[in-house]
């Protein structure tokens, strides 16, 4: 069977949910337990049920009902942890959904952080301070802080010197005995001898210990030397004196099986936002690693090796800069360098001798250092995204399997040496070794086929993979070297502690466990196991699925930025369900499958907003929404088909009824709210939208051309259909707004730019309706009208094709994109990119508002948009505030008026945001995200193009 682990007696259940009463707590459902059994590691374990609370006294109800009945708890946010320490058979905790604060203290200089933000996020919030975090892993678009201290992250730049046990300054810890600390309290000491006077004086006893054992200063200082993730933090004990501090420090890097950090206060770094960065080619390895002590004396900030295949699978990334793709790869190996500085005199001071030194070394392809962001992005991008990307190059049905390992610089290249002996005798074919060469900590990831799990859910280790694991282990500890950096432990290298430290130190790492967790119910067989084959037990086995997501391996990247990350399903849980119905067809197990897509209708199907956000996180460029939509293709019957393909010849009556309903609803809002929610309790609630008061009356049709203008036009204007459907946000004086149709029309007019109109305007669509829903016929029918219309209005090519919506644009794109051999040159651009270029050098800025909140799209995000978004703001506001907590608003053509609980669930943060700042203007780019916004806010939000009439639009 699917399901590796039984659900919770129902005792347990009452206690709690009588702990945590709030609704969806506790979830026990296969689909909530098998999308949060999978994370980005490599293996697989099923909980018995899931647990979301939402503050620090919930977790400590927590710890008290799994004390109680002997129940192991194992903590979960971000779920990028590759090592294992985020799976469990028992009850996993999510504190990723309640716990998401973040407050910048001392003008940058420290912030404090709950655990389920992303570095990210965090990041966002000090930009304007100048401040980053120390840590800086590459996962950082997904990683949480909770991840981040539990695992004692590091990255590519800080080292040893910025992680998180260096820059944590104080924290929030919840113990299992119920205890709640602040170590930042001047008597947190005092309080913690009063109240776990245990735990006080077994750390107390522990410093004493080590410190009087000179072998054990020895072996600890070699040992966090160097990056080293591996056990428990030891060098707590040096570092530091009251038990208090030494707490807190040990907390990182433990991986959740202490205690539970709530709150974290740590010191941040300043950005050195000017930068030069270099890729570094060579023959081979050994000249690669060869030339590392120069570069490190240089000064560089970060030197990221990658070998031959590790070049060849970055080749194939389409944001590779060319500097990438014009390499020859047979047996290179490269050296992404970058130098950082605070200001631009300071980078051009300790970067004047590198051309010096880049002659003198043994290239083999010319190379020098770029200044230029584009290039600088498309180099990291292709680093930060290479594990996902090499895993996502995996066979079909294959695991890949990463780790991490750290030695001494001057032991870099033997080991790399080692490596590769090591992958060609024990067969692994295509390896990559890529990482911080300046750290001496390196990755290397193989694939491996470990088949399917048997009755029990075990899948079998293959011989060669424990092989190959204890030479490598051997290889690591011969050159002085930790079997982890910056991964943790996990289950991964929980076997191997004791190997590493020696009997001595590994006894005061169980102790350690025994004081902070003594009924041993937080994460057991993660950091510290008595199995000798832990790292090979509930491997994770990839069924094989649908093509659209076949490559995923799970990493979580696209999680922070899915709409529906609050309500249901993310994208990497919609996939990991996906390949736990195919195991479960496999099992022959039908009532699991039945109840899996039962509840997958709703939760994985019908509350994706397809916007296709997943797809600019993912590192391999899974969009799954196409996903989605050929599932829904697959719901829709003949009926409903033929509905819509008559509707995509009939466009314009449609749209002009929508209107019609919209309209004689807001006069009699409280029957047209009665019927529509009376009709979704009889019919599927996926089909009828459900009318509020807060939808505008309908709009107007869209005109027209007659064709005489279109000989001296010089754009074609596409006005969207949702302009028809719904009216334009109303003015704060009460009277009716211009929408963005009038205001562009007016921009146009008194810029002396005629404009075209395409014949059979009214019935045109971009198609997106039809292709979210994946209703292929009447999308194909749509896009043929389309394609002849803007072919015929743009003179075949040659005039410009605006469109007011941004999510309309997107979809005229890749129109034009999937005609282009058939209707070449056909060139569709966004009417705020147009307004950017075209009109605003035209007119002057005649008055403008204070402060805006803007909205920018998932369209225009992916369009590329948001720089010409931003600049138009800029020149019609004093202030503009893109929200920090900005993400899709889901309303998604229909979505928001079919599941309003998708956008109300995906603006929560964002309008938090929004209605805790001072603006006077509120704008996007897109109708139905301005209707999702106002929405969720109450603020009135319209097209930006409106904002730019006013702004330009002379008195009276």
């Amino acid at each position: 069977m699917s399901l590796r682990s039984d659900p919770l007696p129902e005792n347990v259940l009452a206690a709690l949910r009588q702990a945590m009463p709030g609704d969806g707590a506790v979830r026990t459902r296969a689909i909530d337990r098998l999308s949060m059994a999978h994370d980005a590691s490599h293996f697989l374990l099923t909980p018995s049920a899931v647990a979301v609370p939402q503050n620090a006294a919930e977790i400590g109800a927590l710890f008290a009902v799994a004390t109680m009945h002997g129940q192991s708890l194992t903590f979960r946010s971000g779920g990028t942890s590759l090592s294992g320490q985020g799976v469990t058979q028992g009850l996993l905790v999510d504190t990723r959904r309640h716990f998401r604060d973040i407050e910048v203290l001392d003008g940058g200089a420290r912030v404090r952080v709950s655990p389920g933000a992303t570095v990210r996020q965090v990041n966002a919030r000090l930009t304007p301070y100048g401040r980053k975090l120390g840590p800086d892993p590459a996962s950082e678009s997904a990683c949480t802080l909770g991840g981040v201290v539990a695992n004692n992250s590091s990255g590519m730049a800080c080292g040893t010197l910025d992680n998180a046990y260096r820059t944590v300054e104080s924290m929030v810890v919840v113990l299992p005995g119920g205890t709640v600390l602040d170590t930042a309290d001047a008597d947190a000491d005092q309080q913690l001898r009063h109240r776990e006077p245990v735990l006080h004086q077994g750390l107390s006893d522990l410093r004493d210990r080590l410190r009087g054992n000179p072998a054990s200063v020895a072996h600890i200082t070699a040992q966090f030397a160097m990056k080293n993730t591996l056990g428990y933090g030891l060098n707590s004990f040096l570092d530091h004196s009251l038990p208090s501090d030494i707490l807190a420090h040990l907390m990182v890097g433990s991986e959740g099986t202490l205690g539970f950090v709530a709150s974290i206060v740590l010191r941040t770094v300043p950005v050195k936002p000017f930068t030069r960065t270099g890729l570094l080619v060579f023959d081979g390895l050994d000249a690669a690693t060869g030339s590392l002590p120069e570069l490190v004396a240089s000064g560089a900030a970060t030197i990221e090796l990658l070998d031959a295949v590790s070049l060849r699978v970055g080749q194939r990334d389409p944001q590779a800069d060319v500097s990438l793709r014009r390499i020859d790869v047979r047996s290179q190996a490269a050296l992404l360098v970058e130098y950082q500085a605070e200001s631009a005199a300071e980078l051009a001071d300790s970067t004047s001798s590198v051309p010096g030194l880049l002659s003198n070394m043994p290239l083999s392809e010319p190379a020098d250092l770029t200044s230029d962001p584009a290039v600088q992005a498309s180099l990291w991008h292709v680093r930060k995204g290479l594990y996902a990307t090499v895993a996502g190059a995996r066979p079909s049905g294959s695991t890949a399997l990463l780790e991490d390992i750290a030695v001494p610089v001057p032991a870099l290249l033997p080991t790399c040496r080692g490596l590769t002996d090591l992958f060609e005798r024990h067969g692994y074919a295509d390896s990559v070794i890529f990482g911080h060469a300046k750290d001496g900590n390196i990755h290397f990831m193989l694939t491996e086929q470990l088949g399917s799990p048997d009755a029990e859910g075990e899948t079998a280790a293959p011989a060669r993979l424990l092989a190959f694991t204890e030479d490598m282990v051997d290889l690591v500890l011969e050159h002085g070297g930790s079997l982890k950096a910056e991964h943790g432990t996990g289950r991964m290298m929980a076997s191997y502690v004791r190997r590493q430290y020696g009997d001595e130190l590994y006894d005061v790492m169980k102790t350690v466990k025994a004081l902070f967790d003594p009924a041993l119910i937080l994460s057991p067989g993660v950091v510290i196991t008595d199995d000798e084959l832990a790292h090979v037990r509930h491997l994770k086995s990839a069924a094989t699925v649908e093509q659209e997501v076949d490559r995923c391996v799970e990493c979580g990247f696209c999680e922070p930025v899915c709409p529906s990350r609050d309500l249901t399903l993310t994208p990497r849980q919609r996939i990991v369900v996906r390949r736990e119905l195919a195991l479960a067809g496999q099992a022959g197990d039908g009532a699991l499958v039945a109840e899996l897509e039962k509840d997958y209708e709703y939760s994985g199907v019908d509350t994706c907003a397809v916007d296709g956000m997943c797809q600019t996180a993912c590192p391999v460029l899974i969009n799954t929404g196409d996903l989605v939509r050929t599932l829904r293709s697959q719901h829709h019957g003949t009926v409903a088909r033929a509905g819509w393909t008559a509707a995509a010849r009939h466009w314009d009556g449609v749209t002009r009824s929508a209107s019609l309903a919209l309209t004689v609803a807001k006069k009699v809002p409280a029957v047209a709210a009665a019927i529509t929610a009376a009709g979704r309790r009889i019919a599927d609630e996926d089909v009828l939208p459900l009318w509020s008061a807060d939808l505008p009356a309908g709009g107007r049709r869209r005109h027209v051309a007659t064709g005489s203008a279109s000989d001296q036009a010089a754009v074609v204007y596409f006005s969207a259909c949702v302009g028809t459907m719904f009216g334009a946000a109303g003015e704060p004086s009460g009277k009716s707004g211009s929408g963005v149709a009038q205001a562009f029309a007016e921009l146009c007019a008194r810029a002396g730019i005629v404009m075209a109109v395409p014949a059979e305007a009214a019935g045109l669509c971009c198609g997106t309706p039809w292709k979210s829903k994946g209703l292929t016929d009447g999308y194909h029918l749509m896009r043929e009208k389309v394609l002849r219309s803007l072919w015929e209005a743009s003179r075949n090519g040659e005039l410009p094709i605006v469109c007011d919506a941004s999510s309309c644009t997107e979809g005229l794109v890749q129109l034009a994109e999937q005609a282009a051999q058939a209707y070449p040159g056909l060139h569709v651009i966004d009417v705020v990119e147009f307004v950017r270029t075209t009109v605003l050098p035209r007119l002057p800025i005649l008055r403008r508002a204070r402060s805006m909140a803007l909205h920018p799209t998932c369209s225009s995000r992916q369009l590329g948009l948001d720089p010409a978004l931003w600049e138009v703001a800029a020149a019609v506001a004093r202030e503009v505030d893109v929200p920090a907590a900005w993400g899709c608003c889901a309303f998604a053509g229909d979505r928001g008026l079919l599941h309003p609980e998708l956008t109300a669930a995906a603006t929560a943060q964002e309008a938090a945001e929004v209605l805790g700042s001072d603006h006077d203007a509120f704008a996007s780019c897109n109708r139905t995200c301005e209707l999702g916004m106002t929405r969720a806010t109450g603020r009135q939000y319209r097209h930006l193009i409106e904002l730019v009439a006013w702004a330009t639009r002379p008195a009276g």
